[in-house]
């Protein structure tokens, strides 16, 4: 099955006709050549013996031979024509399911599967999913983070692996959102359109009970359970019963026309601008952007990076690539939402490019690696500067705060005239890494997998030296350390001592390190905003926050710790944070408001994720205060379930006060987004943060 789905996709229907015709007249030989022969010749033999004549009886076994046997073994008789004809189009039914199940398993669930993909392919992307390390052989086995050996083989150790998954991680009974036919995270994964309701039940719903009733066809006419993941057992399905399969049922939708206009922007690839800070590909961009355009898209937002704009020499900057973009964004009277880039792009998730920092950085933190963050074990992280280095200066006689300054001052001179004419409508103020004001505290390349809760990084000399002076004042100069029982990168909450229940993060030592741990992130915003609001008077400004999701229903809230968000469940993390925002006016934009808790609870159900709980938190910490909240998808979302979760969020139904989002960035320009039924999709969610009346595109 998995040889004749590789042949099939992606085959010219003239192809598959002849694929077909080759497929029917080897069944047919098969089953004439085996069943019918031996049974005629157990006739002949049997007819045999009632001659009278043994040698009449080898005449008619040999001549028998010589009718129905072929040189190659088969035999000269086939099937009658009509059941030749019901034999192919149950082959071409089959076919167009397979290449419906992988297109939507492309489009909906973002798997990055080959043209001509086979079931290899689609349990491979299972696996790298469910956080499997996949080999290019084949091989497959937990990553290290999760402590299993590797399982050896080809494809069939990739099968064997994912049946394996199955085991392990069967979800809840009840989840919301789930149809109750997915049995196990690895049937749900394969089967789900990221985001999309699949009704039960159905013919090509293969649940543990619908599988066990349908009869197992392998190699000679037998299905294996391989081939049931990816098309099902269509020769129990006649013509009938697939055209008369009933369609999915509309999803009950709010109305959005005349609720409060938010405008939509769109993130731009990250490698828009290459490290020469030029233009990569003006003329597709252009055409790119003339169609959002058509979709009333009110603007893009773009990364102005450090590391490529003051890359070789300090204080001289090349603005180029970014002028002749904002002068094609201003020709098409769109806005501009731009980040100041503070961070290297390149070894998390959804980076695709690798841009540094500045070289002349680089060269500083060969010679002083403090200025890095670094965790318990010394280990380096080169994704941003320390915020320790604030108010040292060591970066060739300036302050990082200094630095980022004198940044900002450059590009609010360079672009003076978008500023006066609008264009560029708000400056998000990079913090940390990803941009994000929090600790590198799960680093991939350190070797962190979710859900770990990952680890402080308070560990470089100019940290280290500012825990030792609040320790000293406090009267507790054994104090300054940090907590030596947090566990590792990839650890849980109960294997620690000090986020497990009633651990040390809510002894007197551990509220001290914990409050200290957070004003250093919150003193490190309020300098660098300080700075920003001079920079860019008169423009809103931004900070962009994570949602930090995984083990919010713990009670230490352990990755938001290591993150820097004392966030426990007897302490309100983000209302320092939200204060800070509101003296400087910022806005805050969020991500995560797109997550879906079942996601969470199939896939990692022990993570314990709240990602609503967590947004609701974060939400109503900032309308508390009255600063603006603006949002953009943590993942990659095309669908409209996703969609549908992110105009709740923006629009809160029957708010009294009508609080609703500043502004939502879609992450981001890609060819998925072009495709004519994701765009389409996209456009109508346009029109609803709009406040307009949506066409439902949907049959």
């Amino acid at each position: 099955m998995a040889t004749d789905i590789q042949k099939l996709i992606g085959t010219s229907e003239e192809d598959d006709d002849e694929e077909m015709d080759m497929d029917v007249k080897e069944e047919d030989n098969e089953e004439n050549g085996g069943k019918n022969t031996v049974a005629q010749i157990m006739a002949g033999v049997s007819g045999g013996t009632t001659s009278n004549s043994s040698d009449n009886q080898f005449q008619h076994q040999q001549q028998f031979q010589e009718q129905v046997t072929t040189p190659s073994g088969g035999a000269r008789r086939s099937r009658p024509l009509e059941e030749k004809e019901r034999t192919k189009l149950r082959e071409r039914h089959r076919r167009a399911i397979t290449a419906r199940i992988l297109a939507g398993l492309r489009r909906h669930g973002n798997y990055n599967l080959r043209v001509r993909a086979d079931i290899n392919d689609v349990i491979a992307a299972l696996a790298r999913e469910a956080g499997w390390d996949v080999l290019p052989d084949g091989t497959t086995f937990p990553s290290r983070s999760q402590g299993s050996r590797p399982v050896g083989g080809t494809s069939a150790a990739v099968t064997s692996s994912s049946s394996h998954l199955v085991s392990q991680q069967t979800p809840p009974a009840s989840l919301r959102g789930v149809s109750p036919g997915y049995q196990t995270s690895v049937e749900y994964n394969t089967c789900r359109m990221r985001g999309v309701f699949m009704p039960n039940p159905s013919p090509y719903n293969l649940s543990a009970n619908t599988q066990s009733q349908i009869p197992a066809v392998g190699e000679g006419g037998e299905q294996t359970e391989s081939d049931l993941h990816i098309g099902g057992s269509m020769d129990t399905i006649n013509d009938k019963q697939i055209a008369d399969i009933p369609p999915i049922p509309k999803l009950p939708e709010r109305d959005f026309a005349a609720t409060p206009f938010i405008p939509v922007y769109v993130m731009l690839p990250l490698g828009v601008i290459n490290m020469k800070c030029e233009l990569g590909d003006p003329d597709g961009l252009l055409k790119q952007l003339k169609v959002l355009k058509s979709a009333n898209v009110d603007g893009i937002m773009v990364d102005c990076w450090w590391g490529i704009v003051e890359a070789h020499t300090p204080q001289e900057y090349n603005w180029n690539g970014y002028s002749r973009l904002f002068q094609m964004v201003r020709e098409l009277k769109l806005k501009l939402q731009v980040v100041m880039s503070f961070h290297e792009c390149g070894g998390n998730v959804g980076d695709d490019v690798c841009i540094p920092l500045p070289h002349w950085v680089a060269e500083i933190g060969r010679n002083n690696p403090d200025i890095f963050f670094t965790d318990r074990e010394g280990r380096r992280n080169s994704e941003c500067l320390s915020w320790g280095i604030d108010k040292e200066r060591v970066l060739r006689g300036r302050t990082a705060v200094e630095v980022y300054f004198d940044y900002m001052r450059s590009f609010r001179a360079e672009f003076d005239e978008f500023f006066a004419d609008g264009i560029i409508s708000m400056v998000e103020v990079g913090l940390g890494p990803c941009g994000e004001l929090r600790y590198p505290s799960f680093p991939v390349k350190h070797g962190w997998r979710y859900p770990g809760i990952g680890e402080f990084q308070c560990y470089d000399q100019y940290l280290l030296k500012s825990l030792k002076k609040t320790a000293e004042a406090r009267g507790h100069p054994f104090w300054a350390r940090g907590p030596d029982n947090a566990g590792f990168y990839n650890s849980q909450p109960p294997e620690t001592g000090f986020f497990c229940e009633g651990g040390d993060y809510d002894g007197y030592y551990g509220r001290f390190f914990l409050n200290w741990y957070t004003r250093i992130l919150v003193d490190h915003g309020d300098r660098v905003l300080s700075l920003a609001k001079l920079a860019f008077e008169g423009t809103q400004i931004a900070v962009k926050l994570s949602g930090i999701h995984w083990w919010y229903k713990t009670a230490s809230h352990a990755a938001e710790l290591t993150a820097g968000f004392y966030n426990p469940c007897n302490r309100d993390g983000y209302a320092a944070i939200a204060a800070m925002l509101k003296r400087h006016k910022a806005a805050l934009n969020f991500s995560c408001s797109e997550l879906w808790m079942v996601d969470q609870q199939v896939d990692f159900a022990e993570a314990l994720a709240d990602p609503e709980g967590l947004v609701w938190q974060v939400l109503n910490a900032a309308w508390e205060v009255g600063i603006p909240i603006a949002s953009e998808n943590a993942l990659p979302c095309y669908d409209r379930v996703t969609y549908n979760k992110i105009l709740d969020n923006a629009k809160p139904l029957n708010d009294p006060d009508g609080r609703h989002f500043l502004s939502f960035t879609h992450h981001r320009l890609s060819p998925l987004l072009m495709d004519r039924q994701t765009f389409m999709e996209f456009e109508r969610f346009v029109k609803r943060m709009h406040g307009e009346a949506a066409v439902d595109h949907q049959v």
